[in-house]
């Protein structure tokens, strides 16, 4: 069931990663039935984006992972048959480190699957290779822990590998 709109829901999501690659669910309701995309759902009053992706992750998927920084975020405006509004969700997605369970389906998640960041399934949600390549970086720049890397905020892309982020992105737009 969509919420009723007044104003956009607040969401989360998660590109967990597992030797070298992201695990999506391809979406068994609404809103974006049938594409493939990142674990995730609404933030409950009081909860942080962070323990709302934690707990997402867990219920939607079955797997813990340890959040390691904030991706990016995307707009998801879906509009009825006279073209106006119908929800509007703002979802901040995350880069994270599996840390444990089998993935598993359920009524949100159809069918989950381990893919390599840069060979995406067909039928994706809208912005998810720019995210994906995004939580790469991040995952990839804290894998020594975070604070290892000298310098650098952990969770935070160095300033040498965002050029890289954005050429991998318009190479696979």
């Amino acid at each position: 069931m969509l919420p009723t709109l007044e104003r956009p829901v607040l969401a989360t999501s998660a590109a967990v990663f597992h030797e070298g690659r992201v695990l999506l669910a391809r979406r068994g309701a609404r809103p974006a039935q049938g594409l493939w995309t990142l674990p995730g759902g609404r933030v409950e009053p009081g909860e942080t984006l962070a323990a709302a992706a934690e707990r997402e992750l867990m219920e939607e998927v079955g797997v813990a992972a340890e959040i390691l920084g904030v991706a990016g975020a995307v707009d998801v405006i879906l509009r009825d048959a006279q073209g106006e509004v119908s929800a509007h969700f703002v979802v901040v997605a995350h880069a994270a480190r599996w840390r444990g369970g089998e993935p598993t389906t359920g009524p949100e998640a159809a069918e989950i699957g381990w893919f390599e960041p840069t060979a995406l399934p067909d039928g994706t949600t809208e912005g998810l290779p720019g995210i994906v390549a995004t939580a790469a970086l991040i995952v990839q720049a804290t894998r020594h822990g975070p604070g290892q890397v000298a310098g650098q905020v952990p969770g935070q892309v160095p300033d040498d590998v965002a050029g890289d982020v954005a050429d991998d992105v318009t190479r696979q737009a």
